[in-house]
């Protein structure tokens, strides 16, 4: 007589009864009644895996390994390609993840578009019908004759009409809503559906030399929804984020073995799609002020240096415990500084409220660089004396006061010399050639110079 099971079809816990929670994954309501497979089936598995296993693997030295040639699909739009590192490597495996109306399918299909007129593309969607896609297609004015499209989200048909027709680029939008074959448990968007998905779609990339470029969801978290192995399997990952300004969508490479790791494009929605925003410096620097408590910095993300606007505002606390209200960076790399200044300036800024951010939403993940310019907006704002206008401030700060040179300087002060910033604060030590004006700095001591009105 055959044995009952209860198999969670979340992570494949497998319990001799029926539970309300899974007691491998902790979700609810996913264990499903199976058939315990018989002890003479399980021994012709494992008779068959034996056999499988006896046989010897071809190995080849470095030397015998045939040089590929590694061609890259270019879509003829400079923010994507370069973000993706140079085009889209034939035979690579890449995920696009972002939150949900971010303009990730409009995104895709605008590359597919592009893509399509030189090369032959296939676009499933599992999300949309083919009257949706049209009417979005429609709208974006997409025209490639090589640029099929299917609604198809059976994941073994998907993978079938790839190897049969072998095109260049197939794009499955999205990998969580493909279901595999009909007898399989695994619901779509559970982790061993997008695992074995996962796998699957990567093992066609690299048999057949497809590039297989799809799109996924987010957690709640803003992480890449599903397992941690889907990273792992695919070569590049990247997100596209908002900000708050000019309705500007990031690009962003997390992981990239092609290619730049945390380089970034920007992108600006409009109403026939995504519109590449080559000049993102030109508009931060028009929206800058000159006010107490303003500085420029410079974030490089990946091989593009950002120039934002840090802003500072201290005012006298009116509670026991004063406040620390920072976005846009690490809130304790504001309170490291601020703590340098009161130590060695005697500043009183404990007894100040400080709120800081950096102007527009962006983010800086990086802030050793802006260090100096934490420091100068603190302290400008806290004399309530304006720094000198174009100013930008490039150094790190010690603990013991002392102002550093700072990393890939040279990437920095081209960025500021192309738009003509009058006054560049760094540390005296940092080796520069620059026609800007160069302030160098040793110590904390010498910001002072810049409030020549107040003393401390």
């Amino acid at each position: 007589m055959a044995k009952t099971q209860y198999r969670c079809t979340n992570c494949h816990h497998v319990s001799i009864k029926w539970v309300g929670c899974c007691p491998g994954c902790s979700e609810w309501n996913s264990l499903i009644e199976s058939v315990a497979p018989s002890a003479k089936k399980r021994s012709e598995q494992r008779s068959q895996a034996s056999a499988t296993l006896s046989l010897n693997s071809q190995l080849v030295t470095l030397a015998d390994i045939p040089a590929g040639v590694t061609e890259r699909f270019l879509s003829g739009v400079p923010e994507w390609d370069r973000v993706i590192g140079g085009g889209i490597l034939a035979g690579s495996f890449v995920i696009l993840t972002g939150d949900p109306g971010i303009g990730k399918s409009t995104l895709l299909l605008q590359i597919a578009d592009k893509i399509g007129k030189q090369r032959r593309v296939f676009y499933f969607s599992s999300e949309e019908s083919l009257q949706q896609l049209k009417t979005r297609a429609t709208r974006l004015k997409v025209s490639a004759a090589n640029l099929l499209f299917s609604d198809q989200a059976n994941l073994e048909s998907i993978i079938a009409t790839a190897r049969e027709h072998k095109p260049d680029l197939l794009i499955l939008d999205s990998i969580q809503n493909c279901y595999l074959s009909e007898t399989s448990e695994a619901i779509p968007g559970t982790i061993a559906q997008l695992r074995e998905a996962g796998f699957q779609l990567m093992k066609l990339a690299k048999e057949n030399n497809i590039a297989v470029l799809v799109t996924g969801h987010i957690t709640k978290d803003g992480t890449m929804a599903g397992p941690k192995v889907l990273e792992h399997l695919v070569d590049a990952v990247f997100y596209l984020q908002a900000e708050d300004r000019f309705q500007t969508r990031i690009l962003r490479s997390v992981k990239n073995r092609f290619g730049e790791v945390n380089e970034v494009g920007f992108f600006q929605m409009e109403e026939h799609g995504l519109i590449e925003m080559s000049n993102i410096n030109e508009m931060l620097l028009a929206e800058a002020s000159s006010s107490p408590g303003s500085i420029m910095v410079c974030s490089v993300e990946g091989s593009r240096p950002l120039l934002l606007e840090l802003q500072a505002l201290c005012v006298p606390t009116k509670f026991g415990m004063p406040q620390r209200v920072v976005t846009g960076l690490e809130p304790k790399r504001v309170v490291l500084i601020a703590a340098i200044l009161e130590k060695y300036l005697h500043v009183k800024l404990s007894s100040q409220d400080i709120f800081f951010k950096v102007s527009g939403g962006f983010k800086i993940k990086e802030s050793a660089a802006a260090d100096l310019g934490i420091a100068l907006a603190l302290l400008s704002s806290y004399f309530q004396k304006q720094l000198p206008p174009k100013s930008v401030a490039i150094a790190e700060m010690s603990l013991t006061g002392q102002v550093k040179p700072t990393n890939q300087i040279n990437l920095i002060i081209k960025e500021v010399e192309k738009f003509r910033l009058d006054n560049v604060f760094v540390a005296k030590r940092q080796q520069i050639k620059s026609t800007s004006n160069l302030v160098g700095f040793d110590s904390v001591y010498q910001l002072l110079k810049l409030f020549p009105d107040d003393g401390v």
